[in-house]
């Protein structure tokens, strides 16, 4: 099984739910994140003052899958957070070792 983790432009969120859904995937973790990378920040007026904004707001998705459906959802995830400009985000994929379902005990694929 893998964590698959994509960080993401919160505007194309329900675009990659959607995505998702099409391919199966039935769970989901969603956590509003803040960070940058080589946009790094911009700045801003406000009320006649200019300020740095260092941390643009991201949405964090994490899906727990089996191997087979890696490069699907990989997939998905890439066409519908793209939008072809600096900021659109990353995906990493993490080894995951097992689950555990804490209703009824199940464990490994049956789990997610």
């Amino acid at each position: 099984m893998k964590l698959v983790s994509a960080i993401i432009k919160p505007f194309k969120l329900d675009d990659v739910r959607e995505a998702l859904s099409e391919i199966s995937v039935q769970g989901m973790t969603v956590t509003e994140v803040k960070g940058f990378g080589r946009q790094k920040g911009h700045t801003e007026l406000y009320r006649g003052a200019e300020y740095v904004v260092d941390f643009l707001p991201k949405v964090k998705i994490e899906v727990a899958i089996a191997d087979d459906n890696l490069d699907a959802v990989i997939e998905a995830i890439s066409k519908a957070a793209n939008t072809g400009k600096v900021g659109d985000g990353k995906i990493f994929i993490s080894p995951l070792e097992d689950v555990i379902r804490i209703r009824t005990g199940e464990t490994g694929a049956e789990a997610v």
